[in-house]
């Protein structure tokens, strides 16, 4: 199965990437957040999922906290990913989630969708 995973940055994409590849799924992280075009998630992965993490503005800091990044930057992140969003098949917020329960989130929902 292709996974296609999209978020702002520091929300823990290339974590749980790294986590579904273990798995066996094919996943990708898009770099929607930096992209103007607003599908290009569906361009560049032709996902048969896609995962949207999202994560609060202190919790990327306390990620990242040399990063520079303002409030603006995010807001601009989640306009550019509004597409992504919509179209989502799995959200998840990982503000305080650890990276092994993402991982679980994912992993139970994309085992569900492959019994349908």
């Amino acid at each position: 199965m292709r996974v296609a995973v999209v978020g702002a940055c520091a929300v823990g994409k290339s974590t749980l990437v790294s986590a579904l590849r273990e798995a066996g799924y094919e996943a990708r992280h898009v770099a929607q957040e930096h992209s103007y075009v607003p599908a290009m998630w569906q361009r560049i992965s032709q996902p048969d999922a896609l995962i949207y993490l999202d994560a609060d503005f202190e919790a990327i800091l306390t990620r990242r906290p040399a990063f520079n990044f303002k409030p603006a930057d995010l807001a601009e992140q989640k306009r550019r990913l509004a597409h992504a969003r919509q179209h989502c098949d799995l959200y998840i917020d990982t503000t305080d989630l650890t990276p092994a329960e993402v991982q679980e989130r994912c992993l139970t929902f994309l085992n569900e969708v492959a019994k349908d």
